[in-house]
């Protein structure tokens, strides 16, 4: 083992880290028990991201609209191509 500076000083504060301290890092992956790295992954997920499907519910496809309905979708948020999805479900319901 080198001979380190402690990471805080006498008050507890710590010390900005030098490229040497860096360099001592190991993964997370490395140190941590598969559990505890497993659930930190799990919280860092974002929300809205899921992980592969097992079945895709869904068929991708590319398609070209008017400028006007694609923003007319957008300015709802998030959600959009999900938006329009459903406009277009509603609009087979009635005319079959």
């Amino acid at each position: 083992m080198t001979n380190r500076l402690p990471l805080t000083d006498a008050e507890g504060e710590v010390r900005e880290l030098t490229e040497a301290d860096l360099a001592l890092f190991r993964p997370a992956k490395e140190v941590l028990p598969p559990h505890v790295y497993e659930g930190l992954i799990e919280l860092n997920r974002r929300a809205g991201v899921r992980g592969p499907q097992k079945a895709p519910t869904k068929t991708r496809v590319s398609i070209r609209l008017s400028p006007e309905v694609v923003s007319a979708f957008k300015a709802g948020g998030r959600g959009w191509q999900s938006r329009i999805d459903a406009a277009l479900k509603e609009w087979l319901t009635t005319h079959p």
